[in-house]
């Protein structure tokens, strides 16, 4: 990689992950020699990063706390706001940001000094968030440290409540966090099953990063996306639900939760939305009602039964 500029911010992606980087490592990632990489790490200093080093055969870099934030980036005012929000985001799963809150909460909370990030707990703490709907909330320091063991490849260590009830203790080699908008769940092998899991990651408790590099492993799915809805699908019953509305789809699109699908427009003022989903028949009958438009619902039985009793019980109240 010839381009310096380009060079000294894709040095910089990768010190902002909380591990230490050994200077081979480095070196192999961007394409260049041992040298060049100490030459970029004094120019980030410069700049006012503040860059550790450490001595000896498994010494390296880290990009570490300093005094201050780095110049021309944030004041202290500015970055205590946007990691409140970037924890309000992830930590609640609000739709579209939620992923990006958590890799840009993981670069913020990396380099926050101490008082900053005392500022930050303090708030975070005195505040209650009102969520809608169905979804659970998680600790956004739990997100944080399972990022940071994705992207810095360490071995993961955490205790799990499974569904039951039962409490177990795990080590994973983590692959990707993966939201679907009502909850975070983590993909990763399983070293103690010797396979692919996957986790709710509000019930995930303790977690650590051991400092264990592992190599990645081949996923058995195009993406974690693909390989968390494959899981979902084998544990949870599913079933078809068709409805149609009497509003453009745009319209209705705008007020559905993206995971429940897209409807498909049937002419300028109506649509259809055809999908396959394991949501409760309490849920998507809420989330359907919410469109405010009229709508018919074909399929499946259980849901038109659903909302008959449910309009039922809505006119008792009124009345």
């Amino acid at each position: 990689m010839t381009d310096t500029p380009a060079r000294l911010l894709n040095l910089l992606s990768l010190l902002q992950t909380p591990r230490e980087w050994p200077g081979s490592e480095l070196a192999t990632r961007l394409g260049v020699s041992p040298r060049t990489i100490r030459r970029d790490i004094e120019r980030l200093r410069d700049l006012g990063y503040p860059v550790q080093a450490t001595m000896g055969a498994d010494g390296g870099y880290r990009l570490a706390a300093g005094a201050a934030m780095p110049p021309l980036v944030l004041d202290d005012e500015e970055a205590v706001a946007i990691a409140v929000g970037l924890r309000a985001g992830a930590g609640h799963a609000v739709e579209g940001i939620e992923e990006a809150s958590v890799r840009a909460l993981a670069k913020l909370e990396q380099v926050l000094p101490s008082r900053l990030r005392h500022r930050v707990g303090a708030l975070q703490a005195a505040t209650v968030p009102l969520v809608g709907g169905d979804g659970a909330s998680v600790d956004p320091h739990t997100l944080t440290v399972m990022a940071s063991a994705a992207t810095g490849q360490e071995r993961l260590r955490f205790a799990y409540r499974k569904g039951d009830g039962e409490e177990t203790k795990r080590l994973v080699e983590p692959h990707r966090l993966v939201s679907t908008g009502r909850r975070w769940y983590l993909v990763a092998y399983d070293i103690d099953r010797d396979d692919w899991r996957t986790f709710r990651v509000d019930r995930v408790s303790e977690p650590f990063a051991t400092g264990a590099r592992f190599t990645p492993r081949e996923l058995p799915a195009a993406d974690a996306a693909e390989y968390l809805s494959r899981s979902m699908a084998g544990l949870q019953p599913t079933y078809r639900v068709v409805a149609e509305f009497d509003a453009p789809a745009e319209f209705v699109a705008a007020r559905l939760p993206r995971w429940l699908g897209a409807p498909t427009a049937t002419g300028g003022t109506s649509c259809r939305l055809d999908v396959t989903t394991a949501d409760s028949l309490e849920w998507v009958a809420f989330r359907l009602a919410l469109v405010d438009c009229e709508f018919v619902v074909h399929e499946p039985p259980a849901l038109i039964e659903h909302l008959r009793e449910l309009g039922a019980r809505i006119s008792r109240a009124a009345g």
